[in-house]
């Protein structure tokens, strides 16, 4: 069932996603060269705890994955880019990180990821971030009152097609408000104009996620990590989206974020 959100639900989603945003950014600075995946892990559980929020990924268990999930992060490397179970490992100069993370707070939930290179980076990763940055922008944008789901799957195929990159049609973005996953899915590729409508009080989570050179994944042997079947980098893009009557609100950008895709690109940092 789909619930549509009333206009103080969505301040209170707003809430929550102006959180996650925060400790994104906050996660990508402490990301660094020679920082290892489970110090980035800790760094979330203590912030999350003083906010006095809730992990949706804490002993989620989905028909998908081996659970239950006992972490607050998701942390894709390289060619990893879903569901990336936090485990010991530091990382290293040009490294391809992907963080997800999705909160509640007060019984309201907001989904966000972002990708960036650590340490130099190969031309090439930034150009595939960038892809899956520009898509999530087109989304949003296509994300209009009146409008249909397809709109927001074509945007995203649209982009990632003129980027030279194929789509996976396996996982893709959700509803999301009371619960970190709700009704409907969305596919990051699809034709305009079809599916149901976007009315005002809808909120989704819009994530475009790409592999270098192929639209085929692979588990590991953990039951979560998703990674390319080929071995090729990847990156994924994701804000917490409503559809209101006067167009769509981000409810988890991030403090420096403008409507302009970030740098993706992250120089090397002491460890935190």
């Amino acid at each position: 069932m789909i619930e549509l959100k009333s206009a103080e639900e969505i301040d209170r989603m707003a809430v929550t996603g102006q959180f996650v945003g925060e400790l994104l950014a906050e996660l990508s600075g402490v990301a660094a060269v020679g920082v290892d995946l489970m110090d980035i892990e800790h760094h979330a559980r203590r912030r999350i705890k003083e906010r006095g929020a809730e992990s949706c990924y804490w002993d989620y268990s989905p028909s998908f994955g081996r659970g239950p999930f006992r972490n607050v992060l998701c942390l894709s490397v390289n060619d990893a880019v879903l569901h990336g179970l936090p485990h010991s490992y530091v990382l290293r100069d040009g490294d391809l990180l992907s963080i997800d993370m999705a909160l509640a707070i007060d019984g309201w939930a907001a989904d966000s990821a972002l990708s960036f290179v650590v340490g130099p980076p190969d031309p090439a990763d930034l150009h595939l971030i960038e892809a899956t940055q520009v898509a999530l922008e087109a989304a949003v944008a296509a994300a209009q009152p009146g409008g249909r789901i397809g709109d927001i799957s074509a945007a995203i195929g649209q982009v990632a097609h003129s980027y030279g990159y194929s789509v996976n049609h396996e996982f893709g973005g959700h509803g999301i408000g009371r619960t970190m996953h709700e009704a409907p899915h969305i596919s990051n590729d699809g034709r305009a104009r079809r599916g149901m409508r976007l009315d005002p009080g809808l909120t989704v989570a819009i994530e475009p996620w790409l592999c270098q050179s192929t639209d085929k994944i692979k588990y590991d042997e953990d039951g979560w990590t998703i990674r390319s079947a080929d071995g090729s980098r990847t990156a994924h893009s994701e804000h917490t989206v409503a559809i209101t009557a006067a167009g769509p609100r981000v409810l988890t950008r991030r403090p420096t974020e403008s409507p302009a895709a970030p740098d993706p690109a992250r120089k090397p940092a002491a460890a935190a």
